[in-house]
Formats: structure tokens, sequence, C-alpha cells
């Protein structure tokens, strides 16, 4: 599945109370504590050696190639065709969003797919967007959804098909009023997962260089360029003797590394990358947990509920994975008699042509068949498979319309079974690394920040371990984020206050500081802090925006609008930032100006309540206030309550 979702898990009843870094200590002594593997002898881990895509394994592994462009991974990512897509177009109704009154209808004109954003006052249309859509990531097993791709920024459009359910509607995050139409950015660590290894553009967060169509043989085996040059040069090795070191066959990994290999992606979560480390360094072969942790919430009382990508952390809960691996050397290779992904699935094959043989095969290793209790009857209703006893089928937490294996092997459950309550039992670390305050830090201020994690218990737990990194090199930014999320401006700015502006190389805590300094009407600190989060990061969008109004609140307007215009013309379709330039202009009282960047934002978005309000003001100014009275009038539909309009509008009565 693609995304990046706003909320992974649902909220129990919490019951814990302030010393919840406590119970959080006692899962990582469980969870997270492992030694190192020994270094591997892979020469291709070497960051000289390059991708070189799918294509030049073709020539000399044909077969695989043709069999693994089937695959779920194989078919993961591609430009929008009619031949990629799984859709159905035919006599679709439009999703409707009831929160926001917009309709979504998707149609092809030739090879090319649109999606239409529209709303309706009565019968009639009173607005109509339509954006093209560039990729469709996901294989078409579960789902298809879709992304915009504009100057190398990239964006998720407002329309999801689920394959199973034969259905399209809103895409996973977007539901139950937090639709953000066209502006949902897609980083690298959801690029990377779901493509062949894309090369980012590091000013943005959303901007590539590059995107690869499809995941591929080099996600597996990492980067090729040294492999095909020996093999071009007539230096082939014998794998049925000797292992070839200049690429990597993941049959010779150990256990651990096959398993950090697979939960690479099939892992989601909340992911807190390593100092100086990247979503793109991590390569085959290598430990995970040196380039980042993926840290999972624990609920009491909800130990069957799961997320779409959460199969390697559900098979490492499975008594089958541990009882299979506790004795196993972390350096030994994987003989098959342990447990790991590769067990049951080979990458190289669809599991739609696998068979359920295949699967019941891995079983019948360590489990005699005839030892089965369930009743003969039972067992030929579903043909002897294991797996719809042991690793049923249900939906996920995450994904709308979509069912999946769990992948936690063990006993049927009860239908008639009490669910207990589900309380939030804290974070672990599902990737096992030798976690360090940092790491623990920097996961609760995430868990909050980007899931809406339990407020409390998240805030006391950073600090917890923010305290414990008092005098270290990350003390301040952690302390300014955690004070950001609790829009404590002040407290930011306290600790800012001994930080130099032209040192600093975190674009993330530059931007905090400056909208800190913003919030409290420190209009020249904060463009000073924005500017430098803009040196960093010279092309992300958010950063640029809210710099040209520090300038345009410093009475700077020629340099807001050099800013704002640079912005616009990188990717037009901010509606904000058209907002704000009609705002300049007409400040320099430049009103055609003003009204033709109005009305290009309420083209975008024609309920934006600001941008209506302004042009109203516009109109009042060039003796239009017959046009006024209408965007007010508007306004106040949308919101009856807004008092300042209404005095507006009964002095233009």
């Amino acid at each position: 599945m693609f995304e990046t979702k706003k909320i992974l898990f649902k909220n129990g009843w919490l019951k814990l109370i302030f010393w919840p870094f406590v119970f959080i200590m006692i899962l990582e002594s469980v969870f997270c504590n492992e030694p190192s593997t020994k270094t591997t002898e892979f020469l291709n881990h070497d960051t000289t050696v390059h991708y070189v895509g799918i294509e030049a394994c073709r020539s000399c592994h044909a077969d695989i190639y043709n069999s693994f462009i089937q695959t779920g991974m194989g078919q993961s990512f591609a430009p929008a065709t009619r031949t990629k897509s799984s859709a159905k177009f035919n006599h679709q109704k439009p999703v409707f969003d009831k929160k926001l009154g917009f309709y979504y209808l998707p149609f092809w004109i030739g090879d090319s797919l649109y999606i239409k954003e529209f709303s309706l006052e009565g019968k009639d249309t009173n607005h109509q967007r339509i954006e093209r859509v560039d990729y469709i990531i996901g294989s078409g097993q579960h789902t298809n959804s879709h992304l915009g791709f504009r100057n190398g920024y990239v964006f998720q459009l407002p329309l999801t098909w689920y394959a199973q359910k034969q259905q399209w509607d809103l895409p996973p995050g977007f539901e139950n009023g937090r639709n953000v139409r066209f502006s949902r950015e897609v980083g690298m660590e959801c690029m990377s997962c779901h493509n062949a290894m894309p090369k980012a553009d590091e000013s943005a967060i959303n901007k590539f260089i590059s995107i690869p169509n499809g995941i591929d043989c080099e996600r597996c085996h990492g980067p090729g360029e040294l492999h095909v040059k020996e093999k071009l040069a007539g230096n082939i090795v014998d794998t049925s003797k000797y292992a070839d070191y200049t690429i990597v066959n993941p049959k010779r990994l150990s256990w651990e590394r096959q398993t950090d290999l697979c939960q690479r992606c099939h892992l989601q979560g909340n992911a807190i990358l390593k100092p100086g480390k990247g979503f793109g360094d991590f390569r085959p072969g290598m430990k995970l947990a040196d380039y980042y942790n993926v840290f999972m919430p624990k609920f009491k009382g909800a130990e069957n509920e799961f997320i779409m990508a959460s199969h390697a952390q559900r098979l490492q809960e499975s008594k089958c994975f541990i009882q299979s691996n506790k004795n196993m050397d972390l350096s030994e290779v994987n003989t098959g008699m342990n447990l790991t992904c590769i067990n049951c699935h080979n990458p190289h094959v669809s599991v739609k042509y696998t068979g359920k043989q295949i699967f019941n095969n891995a079983c019948m290793k360590c489990h005699d068949s005839k030892a089965c209790k369930e009743i003969p009857e039972n067992r030929r209703a579903i043909n002897d498979n294991c797996v719809s006893c042991h690793m049923p089928k249900s939906g996920t937490v995450d994904i709308p319309h979509v069912t999946v294996h769990d992948h936690k092997i063990r006993k049927p459950t009860k239908a008639n079974e009490v669910k207990s309550i589900k309380e939030f039992a804290g974070l672990y670390c599902v990737t096992k690394g030798n976690l360090t305050e940092l790491d623990q830090a920097q996961a609760f201020l995430n868990y909050q920040e980007k899931f809406e994690g339990e407020s409390k218990i998240s805030f006391d737990s950073a600090a917890f371990f923010i305290q414990k990194l008092t005098g270290t090199e990350s003390y301040s930014a952690l302390q300014i984020h955690y004070a950001f999320l609790q829009n404590d401006d002040l407290g930011v700015l306290k600790v800012a206050s001994n930080i130099d502006t032209k040192q600093t190389n975190d674009y993330w805590m530059a931007y905090r500081i400056g909208q800190s300094a913003f919030n409290v009407q420190d209009y020249q600190k904060a463009e000073n802090w924005l500017k430098r989060a803009c040196e960093i990061a010279p092309n992300n969008l958010k950063f640029k925006n809210k710099l040209m109004l520090a300038c345009l609140m410093n009475g700077k307007i020629e340099d807001a609008i050099r800013i704002q215009e640079n912005s616009l013309s990188i990717y037009p379709n901010q509606e904000d930032a058209w907002s704000n330039l009609g705002f300049a202009y007409a400040n320099l009282q430049q009103f055609d100006k003003a009204l033709d960047c109005y009305n290009k934002e309420l083209k975008l978005f024609p309920f934006h309540q600001q941008a209506l309000v302004n042009r109203a003001g516009v109109y009042h100014l060039i003796g239009k206030d017959n046009l006024a009275i209408k965007d007010l009038k508007l306004v106040l539909k949308i919101n009856p309550n807004e008092s300042k309009v209404k005095e507006m509008l009964n002095a233009l009565k």
C-alpha cells in the first residue's frame, strides 16, 4: 500500500499515568537490545557501486525477469496508463466527500488519466478542477492510488481504487474530514518502499530528480553495477559452490539480515532515521537498525489488530518465528529450517501463482498434519489450508476496503471471545536496534507529530528521554521540537536565543523557530530564521511561502512578491500562495494583479474563506460592491458564525 497516513491506529482508553517511559524501557529491554552482526563481505555495499535498473538484469536472467514483473512488487509503480490501471471506469458513481462537499470522478482522455473534482449547488456545477494522473502506485491486488508529478514534485491525488471491493473511494487518511485534496506530499520514505530506488532532491520533501518504474531486482540484491561489469568481463562464479560477492543473494544471508531485507518495506510505522542517514542508504545484507529503527505502539486488548504493511512485525510476534530462530547464530547463513519470509514466499513468483501447497509445505517442516486438532469436516471445507486458520484474513486498522492475511501465526481465536478494553501500553522497537535516548526521544515526538499519538504519554516520555540528553549536540533541537509541538512559542524562542542562525544546518529546527517567532509577531526574527531554512532547503515550498509572509509583515513587499512568484513558478497549484501574493499586490494598490491572484486561488479552492474576504476587499476598493457582497455572502454560507464578515456585509449594504 501507498500511504503516509496521518493516523495509523485507533486510540484506546488511557489508563497509564505519568510514568509510561518506565514501561517503555521494559519493552525495550525485551525487544530492542541485540548485538550487531559482523560486517558482510558484499562488494556492492560500497557507496561507489551504483544502481543500474531492472533492464540490465534482464539479458542474463530473462526467466526470472518475466516471472518477477508479474508479482505485486514488479507491478508496484508505473506511469498512469490503461494497461497499468486495474480499476473500472464505466458507470462509476462519483465519490462524495460529505465533509468538504466535493465529488471526485476519474476519467480517460486517450491514454491519459484524469481526476475531476467538482461541487454542486442544486443541480448546477459551481466548481470544477481537473488534475492529470501521472503515476499509479500499487499493484492492483489490493489498491491503485494515484500521483501527480509537476516539475519534480510528487503529490497524492484524492482517489483510490480498492480492487477487492471493486470500488472507488477516498484514499487512506483522506477520510472523515482529513481530505487534503491535491496537496499530500509524497516523500522519500514512501517512495523508496513502493518503487525501485528513486533519486531524491534533498532540497525539498517531495521533489525527485528521477523516479524508476516499479520495485526491481536491486531492491533485494543491491546495486548491480559491479556485478554487471564483472559478468561482461567474463568473470563468472559457480554459485552452486561459491558466493558471488559482487551481488547479494538473500539465501546467503543470516535469518536476521533476511528479515531486515524484507522489513525494509514490509514494516510500516514510526520510522526514526539514525543521524546522517537517509531512507535510500540501506542496502540488502546490511543491518537495518544501523540506518533507522521502526517503532510501533502496543495496545493491550488489541493484540489481533494490525495495519496493512505489518507483515514483518506480525511474523516476528509468532511463536513459530521466535522458537525457530532463538538458538541461531546471528551470523550463520539461514538453512531454511528456521522461519523467515522466504520460507513461504518466493519473491520471483506472484503469490497468485504460488499455490497453497507451497505454504503448507513450509508448515510441515516442523508440524505433522496428523497432529491438527481441527475436525476433519472443517479441514476438508478449506482444502487442508493451514494459512486460512492460522493466518486468517481480516481488515486492517489503517486501510479501508482491504483484507489481508495476518502474518502472526497463531491458534484460531474463538468467535465469541470477549474483547478486552483497548489501552495504550507504549512504543516498542520492531527493528531491534541498540536504542539510544535520542532514538527514543525522537520516536515519541514523531509519534505525536505524525500519528497523533496519545498526547500526555507521548510528551511525558519524550521529556524523560530529552532530559537525559542534556548537554549533547541534539539537545536544543529536541527541546525546540518538543516546545513547538506543544504550541509553546515562547519556549521555542527561549531555547533559540542561544543558537547562531548562520551555524544552523537543521532546516526543520530553523523553520520551527521562524514559525514560532512569526506567531508572537517578532517578524524580523521570523524572517531571519525562515531565510536560513530556505538556504538549507531552497526548494521547500512551505518554507518559501512562510518566508514570503514574514517579508510582507516586515514591509518588504517587493521581496515578498519575488519569493512568492518564484515559488509559484516552480509549482503553480499552491492555494494559499496565490492568496498571499494577491494580498501583497493589493498592498501596492495593483488591484488587477491582486484580483488575478485571488481568482487563481479560488479556481483551485472555491471555498477558501480568506481569499473570498480579501477579494471582496479589493472589489470594494475599486467600486464593485455588488461583487464584494456576493463574496461575503458566500463566506457566511460556508461559515454563518463569522461575525466580522457580517459587519463588513452590513457596512456595504
